[in-house]
């Protein structure tokens, strides 16, 4: 039994002890302020509710997320808190294991959302890509520090330098992708086995 509310760009749902957390800023939930403002206050609701034994943060519609807003770039809201930084610092730093749930593509600052998370789950489909080269900038939220340390410096180079998109399947077995989802990825993500295996970690 699921309750939840929901509020503009991002929902909150309870699946019995697992909080869901989905991007909702259709059609590819980039990363705009209103909608990091709603997650991170999601975030620090489950963190505080003790009930909640683990978090999952998912995408709704067309994408997991597309990474920034670009139509706020060279705006205030590209550096107000919570910035895309400041969200992923909140999922690292939770006491509760957080699971990304990636059913589609997880581009640019939407991937290195994921690699905020303590574990990350995808459908075969999934692609996963810094595309950020190709408007002549780097990965500015981690990623720069995080891809390496998932896939090895050779790999996360040439995701960086190129901005190609890679395959979830083909990044099974690196830290990067901890789990293929046969169907749907949420119940994937917030299946009693995966989250007990990670509580225990």
């Amino acid at each position: 039994f699921a309750i939840g509310k929901i509020m503009a760009l991002a929902d909150y749902s309870l699946h019995g002890d697992i909080a869901v957390i989905r991007f909702n800023n259709p059609p590819m939930n980039t990363l705009a302020l209103a909608m990091r403002t709603e997650a991170y206050e999601h975030v620090k609701t489950a963190v505080a509710d003790p009930a909640v034994k683990a978090i999952v943060i998912t995408g709704g519609g067309r994408a997991y997320c597309s990474g920034a807003e670009i139509r706020e770039f060279n705006t205030p809201k590209t550096t107000t808190f919570p910035m895309s930084k400041d969200l992923i610092a909140a999922f690292e730093e939770s006491p509760k294991p957080v699971i990304a749930a990636i059913h589609c593509v997880a581009m640019g600052g939407g991937l290195e959302n994921a690699l905020g998370c303590h574990y990350r789950v995808a459908l075969a489909g999934a692609q996963l890509a810094l595309p950020e080269v190709k408007l002549g900038i780097l990965p500015g939220a981690g990623g720069t520090q995080r891809l390496p340390r998932a896939v090895g410096v050779e790999k996360a180079l040439a995701m960086m330098l190129g901005g190609e998109p890679e395959a979830a399947t083909a990044l099974l077995g690196t830290p990067l992708i901890d789990r293929i989802a046969a169907t749907n990825v949420v119940d994937e993500a917030r299946s009693e086995e995966h989250t007990s295996e990670l509580q225990s970690r």
